[in-house]
């Protein structure tokens, strides 16, 4: 008996990519993706723009607008409320 998967190989027809959207994940979730605490996330949100959308009374993120705002170096900047102090 063959699987959908024998049948592509045997036609030469590309197995169907089965594109899944990435859920939104809640800040708890976004904390322990990052490995730093929910205060953490809500101080990166207001400070230093983190990635982030508010529906209705929660704050949900995006894990690949998250990860290029990391990427982009976001993460490590100084924000302007700490720039004079040490």
């Amino acid at each position: 008996m063959y699987t959908f998967s024998d049948f592509h190989r045997l036609m030469g027809i590309p197995p169907p990519t089965s594109v899944v959207p990435s859920r939104w994940l809640s800040a708890t979730e976004i904390a322990e993706y990052l490995g730093v605490a929910e205060d953490t996330v809500y101080r990166w949100t207001e400070r230093k723009n983190l990635p982030a959308h508010r529906i209705g009374k929660l704050w949900k993120f995006k894990t690949e607008e998250v990860d290029a705002w990391v990427k982009g170096g976001n993460a490590g900047q100084q924000s302007p409320h700490n720039s004079g102090k040490k």
